[in-house]
């Protein structure tokens, strides 16, 4: 990677394009726009009271009230001391978003084709293949930003671990540390997981490779050094690390205690998730097609006005407005997924690269980004392969705690434009004899050729309906299924037809190339435009201008109702339940505490009592959650607040206690119990709740909530004898400190899910802050790490000065 002046402009060169290009796409970011993504709608929601908390005081809170009866807020933007990597990663991600993430896509790839000797046309053209994958934009639409944040450093890792491998072990433990310090920082931990399976992969064909050379000695000792890399990126992270461990024991990716499901039913596997959640999004095995064929399964795209549903809508005299709206609530998607937002396009060219590269590269690169592609195929069928993914649950360690499988697909969007960027270097190899590029170019062309006419040859054994047809031929008829069957037809033919035509401009570019009839320069011009025109070209049918708004419609994205106007003028402190949401939406939790919200590991607890109880119709629980007003909808649609008299209120003295044994017989408990008089304590986890007195004398007992903010509440009692409190806050067994009457005491779970403790006869005070232990021990060690890291960009620079000849790594 020695550089003179000249490559420098070169690569300043491309630096400069990779800004304009994101911009240029996401255009409407000049003009202070922002892109409607739904997820961050949702995120904002869930986060308003802790970044309002923050605004107001300065200071960071570690606990929300606004979502799920209350949670930390490890997992909603918290900030931490000493999280240096943080600060990096947004000096790197400088453009306005999105822009900034499709700029670190271009930005790591090219580095990961600087590692591997690339020339900077070709690490130009396969950054923007890379970067302009189609999942990889659509997943910005929706605003899945951590997910593509972590996929964006995917390249700068490899990038590192090759160094390493290839005997640059200084340089490549730097690029280690710092990648995957950003990596662990981007906070999506199921994509680097799946980084994880593709370097295992790496790391079982290279160990393979090093025993059939006898490289062995070599083999280990850049393993050791990669593992000290990687250990000082998490030290760095550890704060957020450490926080999402202790939480996700907590939340619904941990395992529950119960034995039974809500049904009644025995529960059937010990995975943290079930295994039909965890495969509920699985892609289906011929469905993979579309990744070179985009539309070959519709796509979830909308009809426009040249389609047979307009068309007929519009000789029957609809109106235009009437039959677009009714075009765009029909969904042409027909593949085996309940709903997808778009396919996971990699491109036609891309894929023409790919199989080059087949038959160009040699050697364990190869076998290993084969062997990556095909396990990435193979997980990502899910249920359609459920002997495969059955494998993984049941004995690879943490794949029970991810959903949605199909993602892992983007471990192809990877592997195919790295090893097909990796087969057009070998194609302009001078070195690589005519005959086999000759060879390696008209195989391509037959494969993906042939590929193409069998498609073609083979569209009348598919059906063409999707799994929403019934419902639509309820609402419009017969007649509007036919036609919507006949424009997914139409929508396959097209896009294979496409596909055909762009794999036949590559095909031919590079072969007058090889026949010495074009030139190198020209032949890259043609690949880029294919690539952009490709590529881009699929992207904007899923994300484009149109889905940009004003920034305050984002930074404010719901609308008060009337209801929550009238809620809003209560200024005690409740709770709000909107049954119409569930606990799958964000928009109340952005005006009340409520116990709802939105997010992919809700609390266990939480989620169990709506399962087991709400769902179930016992509303008691509304009132041991201190729900003080329901959300209801009526037959016009408008929404009303219906106050809850029966709320148990901030807490409450028990005049009983209910003793048992497991987490099944608490749950069941809860059937019938009166939460406002009685409480039930598993004295089997919380042993101290053995001695508590079976009843109480609560006559005069008072207990008022006097102080609160997120994460400290103070409560004033008064009792003529010693009492249970109950309090209507969500137990979270880490951080939590209690006092009374500022000596610190113990309290523990009652009623499933609540706080509860022993109060002595009196008057007295009771304190609850949150003060996580894990933030403080988190941030000392994360300064360690990034002292440590310093130290070896320090150490490493000082020792290769000393060296007579730097250049032999």
């Amino acid at each position: 990677m020695n550089l003179n002046i000249n490559d420098l402009w070169k690569h300043l060169a491309v630096f400069v394009l990779f800004i304009i290009i994101p911009l240029i796409y996401f255009s409407p970011v000049l003009d202070g726009k922002v892109i409607e993504q739904s997820d961050i709608v949702q995120y904002n929601g869930m986060a308003k009271e802790r970044n309002d908390y923050k605004k107001e005081t300065g200071t960071e809170s570690y606990w929300t009230d606004s979502a799920f009866g209350g949670m930390p807020t490890y997992q909603l933007g918290a900030n931490y001391p000493h999280n240096y990597i943080k600060k990096l990663d947004h000096l790197i991600r400088f453009l306005p978003r999105p822009a900034d993430y499709v700029f670190l896509y271009f930005l790591g790839f090219y580095v990961l084709m600087l590692v591997l000797k690339v020339d900077y046309r070709l690490a130009f053209l396969g950054s923007l293949a890379f970067g302009f994958s189609t999942y990889y934009i659509i997943i910005l639409g929706v605003g899945h930003n951590a997910k593509a944040h972590a996929i964006a450093y995917f390249p700068m890792v490899i990038g590192g671990i090759l160094m390493v491998f290839r005997k640059k072990y200084f340089w490549g433990a730097v690029l280690t540390a710092f990648a995957m310090a950003l990596e662990i920082s981007a906070n999506h931990y199921q994509m680097t997981y799946y980084l994880l399976l593709l370097v295992i992969t790496l790391g079982v064909v290279y160990l393979i490779d090093a025993f059939k050379k006898k490289e062995l000695p070599h083999f280990f000792k850049s393993v050791g050094i990669l593992m000290a890399a990687v250990i000082i990126s998490i030290l760095t992270n550890a704060t957020n690390l450490l926080a999402t461990q202790e939480y996700t024991k907590w939340s619904t990716r941990g395992k529950s205690e119960l034995t039974f499901n809500a049904d009644g039913s025995p529960k059937e596997t010990d995975a943290a998730l079930d295994k039909e959640y965890i495969t509920q999004y699985s892609y289906g095995i011929v469905e993979s097609l579309n990744l070179f064929v985009p539309g070959m399964f519709g796509g979830s795209r909308d009809l426009d006005e040249d389609s047979a549903v307009y068309t007929y809508l519009q000789k029957r005299g609809v109106p235009k407005s009437q039959a677009a709206g009714l075009t765009e609530s029909l969904t042409t998607y027909w593949g085996p997924q309940y709903y997808v937002a778009g396919p996971a396009y990699i491109g036609a060219i891309v894929w023409f690269f790919f199989v080059l590269g087949l038959f160009l590269v040699k050697g364990r690169f190869k076998w290993w980004l084969v062997a990556g592609s095909i396990l990435a195929f193979l997980l990502s069928w899910g249920k359609n392969l459920m002997w495969f993914t059955d494998l993984f649950i049941d004995f690879f360690p943490l794949y029970d705690k991810f959903r949605a499988v199909s993602s892992i697909q983007v471990l192809v969007e990877f592997t195919i434009p790295l090893l097909g960027i990796i087969g057009l270097k070998k194609l302009f190899d001078k070195d690589v004899d005519t005959n086999e590029k000759l060879h390696a170019v008209k195989w391509t062309g037959i494969i993906l050729g042939g590929l193409c006419v069998v498609l073609f040859l083979i569209k009348s054994m598919f059906d063409f309906v999707g799994s929403s047809d019934g419902m639509i031929r309820q609402y419009y008829g017969d007649d509007i299924v036919r036609l919507l069957i006949e424009d997914r037809k139409s929508i396959y033919n097209a896009d294979l037809f496409r596909s055909l035509i762009i794999v036949a401009i590559g095909f031919a570019a590079v072969w007058f190339y090889v026949k010495n009839t074009l030139k190198q320069n020209m032949v890259i011009g043609v690949l880029v435009i294919l690539v952009l025109v490709d590529l881009v070209g699929v992207d904007k049918r899923y994300v484009s201008k149109d889905d940009f708004v004003s920034s305050r419609r984002m930074s404010h994205p719901f609308e008060a109702t009337r209801a929550d106007q009238q809620i809003l003028k209560d200024t005690t402190h409740f709770r709000v339940f909107e049954p119409s949401v569930g606990l799958n939406g964000a928009r109340t939790s952005y005006f009340h505490n409520s116990i709802g919200g939105y997010h992919a590991a809700k609390p266990k607890r939480l989620q169990d009592l709506y399962e087991y109880q709400l769902a179930n119709g016992n509303m008691d629980i509304l009132n041991m959650l201190n729900v003080k007003y329901v959300i209801q909808q009526n037959q016009e649609g408008s929404v009303y607040p219906t106050p809850n008299p029966d709320a148990n209120g901030n807490a409450w003295f028990v005049a009983s206690v209910k003793k048992v044994s497991s987490e099944d017989a608490e749950m069941k408990s809860l059937d019938s119990l009166q939460t406002k008089t009685t409480a039930v304590v598993n004295t089997s986890a919380f042993p101290e709740a053995a001695s508590l007195s079976e009843s109480y004398t609560v006559a005069d007992a008072q207990i008022s909530l006097v102080q609160h903010t997120p994460d400290h509440l103070v409560y004033q009692t008064s009792n003529s004898n010693d009492g249970l409190a109950v309090f209507s806050e969500m137990y979270y067994p880490h951080g939590w400190k209690v006092t009374l009457d500022g000596k610190e005491v113990s309290h523990f779970r009652v009623d499933f899910a609540l706080r509860g403790m022993q109060v002595p006869a009196g008057n007295h005070t009771i304190t609850f802050t949150f003060d996580p232990q894990v933030v403080k021990t988190g941030s000392a060690i994360s300064l360690a790490g990034n002292v440590l890291l310093v130290l070896l960009v320090a150490g490493g620079l000082f020792f290769q000065l000393k060296r007579k000849d730097p250049s032999k790594e």
